[in-house]
């Protein structure tokens, strides 16, 4: 069909959270706090991995990747709505609205990716210990996270050209906060029985293969603990692992509730909720989660403060 026929458009209206004024302002201070909050706590991660030289191992590159995605994934979508909240018409370019599907998928799988090496870290390191070094080497460490990115981009670009170009008959309200893949298949004019297969792919390849992965790392890694006959030693050998599996539980869970259920049962405030709780909530909370828990990063920053105040 053609263009003039309005088969494609060239906008979006995003209907977003709330059309109440106050509401939107009170949700402007909320996000934009919780927005500096991320971009401070991850910032704060990459420096102090970057100076530290205690920090450079396989553990802390995985992490000091994770902050970059997190930073970038809540770029590529929370600006945008902060901008919104403050906007009579919330509307989005076509052209932006595809680089926007295109960052959220691919960094969103790439984190979920990275989370699946860094429990293969964490399983050698636990159940191997004495063969960390080698196993855990930097061709391994490097090649498992060129691999997540490679593979996060690789399945975002095709998911999202597929996802464009279908034909929307000049329907262009979107009940969604950011440009979502489901929320702009239902636009569709068109059968979408192989947009719902892609989908279904790619949920596969990276939600559902690196959770089944970091199952079974885990599942290893609580034999080999388990095995530890002195409690002390079960606890430091636990305590390797808490940060990392308290982050793939929040992650996997709501990923697997949402994205593995069908969709028909599925609603546009759920997908809403989603998308934000991945945008918002999740790169907020990584830093904290790992600093809070963790000795080294404590370390380091009393390392960093101490030379800023002398």
């Amino acid at each position: 069909m053609r263009v003039d026929n309005m088969t494609w458009v060239k906008e979006f209206i995003l209907l977003g959270l709330s059309t109440d004024q106050q509401t939107q302002v009170g949700l402007f201070v909320l996000f934009g706090a919780t927005y500096l909050l991320t971009l401070l706590g991850n910032g704060l991660i990459i420096l102090l991995i970057w100076l530290d030289a205690r920090l450079h191992s396989p553990m802390y590159f995985f992490l000091c990747n994770l902050s970059v995605v997190d930073i970038c994934y809540t770029t590529s979508g929370v600006p945008q709505m902060l901008a919104h909240f403050l906007m009579e018409k919330k509307t989005i370019s076509y052209t932006r609205c595809a680089t926007q599907l295109f960052f959220s998928l691919a960094l969103g799988g790439i984190e979920f990716l990275l989370l699946a090496a860094m429990a293969y870290d964490r399983y050698v390191a636990v159940c191997d210990p004495l063969q960390y070094v080698v196993v855990m080497g930097r061709g391994m460490y490097v090649g498992l996270a060129i691999a997540s990115w490679l593979i996060g981009l690789a399945n975002s670009a095709v998911e999202t050209a597929i996802t464009m170009r279908l034909p929307t008959c000049g329907q262009n309200v979107l009940n969604h906060v950011a440009c979502e893949t489901v929320a702009l298949v239902r636009l569709a004019c068109v059968d979408i029985t192989f947009n719902q297969i892609i989908i279904l792919v790619s949920s596969i390849i990276v939600l559902l293969v690196p959770c089944c992965l970091v199952s079974l790392s885990y599942a290893h890694i609580v034999a080999a603990i388990l095995r530890i006959r002195s409690t002390q030693g079960r606890r430091k050998a636990f305590r390797t692992c808490t940060s990392h599996l308290t982050v793939v539980s929040m992650s996997y869970g709501m990923a697997l509730l949402t994205y593995m259920q069908p969709r028909a049962s599925a609603s546009a405030e759920q997908d809403k909720m989603v998308v934000l709780f991945y945008a918002v909530v999740t790169p907020m909370l990584n830093p904290l989660i790992y600093s809070l828990r963790n000795k080294d990063m404590k370390a380091a920053l009393k390392k960093v403060i101490g030379r800023s105040s002398t």
